[in-house]
């Protein structure tokens, strides 16, 4: 299979040349372009996301021989979720190369959080289907880098924070609110408040709700600390 200059780019950016790249090309095809002769990158996703699980989980415990179990939980979570593999997916200008269909490339698909997130999570399955446990291993330490090391102890997710902060003063967990919600169907965005039991407030705006209230809990939590 003759591979395009920017798929072999992409391939020096990662660090792998892949024996099959039919396996690479499947990756980085996302839904609205597949079809019954081109399937979609979501199979290879749900694999990479266990395989970056593993690794992950692995070098946590080489990296802190002593941390417990509740110490870890949180750091891994930080590194394996989706905003972490977007953050890695951009880090090597993967959406550069992601095959879109024209809607989702209209409503800046190549910039979008969660499908950055799950063709990076495709790739390091397609890199294990390729050559293997070890050779997905290296990729995804080398990707990651320093990110493992540094890792916060505290990596709790925001919303996860405020609501331990509010349990801590004996106040009701947060509400999260939706203000409002614009844009066109294949590309909303939300606008979320997050409100505490004394009416403390803060809004976000993403284009998920998930997203969203991930930014308000994070606002708010600034504002409290």
């Amino acid at each position: 299979m003759k591979l395009s200059a920017d798929i072999k780019a992409f391939q020096q950016r990662i660090g792998y040349e892949f024996k099959n790249p039919e396996l690479l090309v499947r990756a980085l095809t996302h839904g609205s372009v597949s079809s019954a002769t081109r399937p979609d990158n979501q199979r290879l996703e749900f694999l990479g996301d266990r395989v970056l699980g593993l690794v992950m989980a692995t070098a946590l415990l080489e990296a802190d021989k002593g941390a417990t179990e509740g110490q870890l939980a949180p750091r891994f979570n930080a590194l394996v979720r989706k905003e972490t593999c977007a953050d890695v997916a951009r880090q090597v200008d993967l959406g550069a190369v992601l095959k879109l269909g024209r809607s989702e490339m209209l409503s800046g698909g190549r910039r979008k959080q969660a499908l950055l997130g799950d063709a990076m999570e495709a790739v390091i399955a397609a890199v294990y289907r390729d050559a293997g446990f070890e050779a997905a291993q290296d990729v995804i330490l080398r990707l990651w880098g320093d990110r493992i090391n540094s890792v916060e102890a505290d990596a709790r997710d925001p919303k996860t924070a405020l609501q331990e902060w509010a349990q801590a003063r004996r106040q009701k967990p947060p509400s999260y609110v939706e203000v409002s919600r614009s844009g066109p169907d294949h590309a909303p965005v939300f606008t979320i408040a997050v409100r505490l039991q004394d009416g403390t407030e803060e809004q976000a705006t993403a284009g998920s709700k998930r997203q969203a209230e991930q930014a308000a809990a994070k606002a708010l939590l600034s504002r409290l600390t």
